[in-house]
C-alpha cells in the first residue's frame, strides 16, 4: 500500500526532485515555491525556533501549497526536546512525506500512517538503512558523498547497490546533484527522486543571508572542504566561510582539538556556512521556479 501511495505522490510532481530540507535555510517560502514549481518542497521543523512559530509556518505552508504535495524533516532522537511536540503538531497538517533524521523512526510510523503521511528515513550507510527498513519505513533517503552540510561517506553507485541487496522499495538519492544530468543519473541508478539542496541555497526563497548566497554563487567544487572539526561529524563547508572564521581550510583541526568557544567567536560561528560539492552549477540568484525550469530543460536534453 505504501508503495502505491508513494507512486501516486511522484505522479503529482512535474519533475522527480525533492528540494531537500536544509538547516536554517528552508522555510515556508521555499516549500511553497517548490510545490508550486512542481517539485516536492520540504523543511526541517527545527528551523522554526519555537512550536508556536512552527504552527504559524504550517498554517502558511498548507495555505500556500493549496493541495500540492509537501514534506517535512523531523529529528527523532529523544534528546531533541521538541521531538514529540513537533511531531504532534506536524501530523495535524498531514504532510505527504515525513523524512526522519538522527535516530530510529519506529515510534512515529504508525501515527504518521494514521495521519496519511509516508515516512522515509535519512541514512548515510547500509547499516542505518537496514535498521530503518526493519523499523518499517516506507522508503529511504540515501545521503551520499558530496552532500551539503553533514555528508555521507559513500559513492551513490556503491550505496544504492548495497541497499538494493535487501530493499526493493522507494529510494530518494542525494549528494552532489544539481543538474538535469545528475537527476537523470540518480534515476538510472534506480532512485525514484533526486534530493537537491545546494542548488537551492542561492534561491530568492532561501533564508540564507545575502553574503551566504553570494559565496555559493562565487564558489566551485574546489572550494568545498569536508571536515569533522565544526560539528564533530563529517560535513562539507565553504572554504571562504572557514577562512572568515579564522580557520585554515588546508589545515583543519581534529574534532577533538576544536574548541568552538575558544577558536571561533559567536559572531563568526554563525557564519560558518555549509554547501555541497554541487555548488559549481549555481551561477546566479534565481527563483525556485527559474531553477526548476532550468532543470527541466536539462533533463530533456
Amino acid at each position: 500500500m505504501s508503495h502505491s501511495r508513494f507512486e501516486a505522490l511522484c505522479a503529482r510532481l512535474t519533475l522527480p526532485v525533492v528540494q531537500a530540507p536544509m538547516f536554517l535555510i528552508s522555510g515556508p517560502d521555499m516549500v511553497i515555491a517548490a510545490a508550486n514549481a512542481g517539485i516536492l518542497g520540504s523543511f526541517p521543523t527545527q528551523n522554526a525556533r519555537t512550536s508556536e512559530q512552527l504552527k504559524d509556518w504550517l498554517d502558511t505552508i498548507q495555505q500556500g501549497c493549496a493541495g500540492k504535495p509537501w514534506a517535512a524533516n523531523v529529528i527523532v532522537h529523544p534528546t531533541f526536546e521538541r521531538r514529540d511536540a513537533d511531531l504532534e503538531l506536524l501530523l495535524e497538517y498531514q504532510p505527504d512525506l515525513i523524512v526522519t533524521a538522527l535516530g530510529s523512526p519506529k515510534h512515529i510510523i504508525e501515527r504518521a500512517h494514521a495521519a496519511g503521511s509516508l515516512v522515509f528515513a535519512d541514512v548515510i550507510s547500509p547499516v542505518f538503512a537496514r535498521k530503518a527498513v526493519d523499523a518499517g519505513v516506507d522508503g529511504l533517503v540515501l545521503i551520499c558523498s558530496g552532500a551539503g552540510g553533514h555528508t555521507g561517506p559513500l559513492s551513490p553507485f556503491a550505496f544504492v547497490d548495497a541497499v538494493r541487496e535487501f530493499w526493493d522499495g522507494p529510494l530518494i538519492l542525494g549528494g552532489g546533484i544539481a543538474t538535469g544530468r545528475g537527476i537523470r543519473s540518480a534515476r538510472a541508478l534506480g532512485a525514484d527522486l533526486a534530493y537537491l539542496g545546494t542548488r537551492f541555497l542561492a534561491s530568492r526563497e532561501s533564508m540564507a543571508a545575502d553574503g551566504y548566497k553570494q559565496m555559493v554563487i562565487d564558489s566551485s567544487v574546489d572550494d568545498i572542504i569536508c571536515s569533522d572539526a565544526i560539528t564533530g561529524v563529517a560535513a562539507n563547508w565553504l572554504r571562504a566561510s572557514l577562512q572568515a572564521a579564522g580557520l585554515d581550510p588546508n589545515n583543519m583541526p581534529k574534532k577533538a582539538e576544536m574548541n568552538v568557544s575558544a577558536s571561533v567567536d559567536a559572531k563568526r560561528w554563525k557564519d560558518i556556512w555549509a554547501a555541497g560539492q554541487s555548488v559549481g552549477p549555481v551561477h546566479s540568484l534565481q527563483s525556485i521556479q527559474d531553477i526548476v525550469d532550468e532543470l527541466t530543460l536539462q533533463l530533456a536534453e
